[in-house]
């Protein structure tokens, strides 16, 4: 895949397509870590920020004895409805 690197004020930058992205699992606004090894450029997502949770994982932390309950918000005060 090509890519043109392009004048953004006073850096330079590239445009990364989306499937690119997708398929290495970096979201825009996510850090990204910069390195050149014989020459190249290596971009790889950032170790502290990946940002993906898995449901499970978080489930499997909450205590055991933990029960849903439905909380109670008060009456409505504007044009909600319930």
């Amino acid at each position: 895949m090509m890519a043109r690197l392009q004048k953004w004020g006073n850096s330079q930058g590239i445009r990364f397509p989306r499937e690119l992205l997708r398929q290495t699992s970096i979201a825009v606004g996510e850090e990204v870590d910069i390195s050149v090894k014989q020459g190249a450029i290596i971009v790889k997502p950032g170790l502290g920020n990946r940002g993906k949770y898995r449901l499970k994982d978080l489930l499997s932390k909450m205590p055991a004895h933990y029960r849903l309950r439905e909380e109670q918000w008060g009456k409505p005060v504007g044009k909600e409805s319930w």
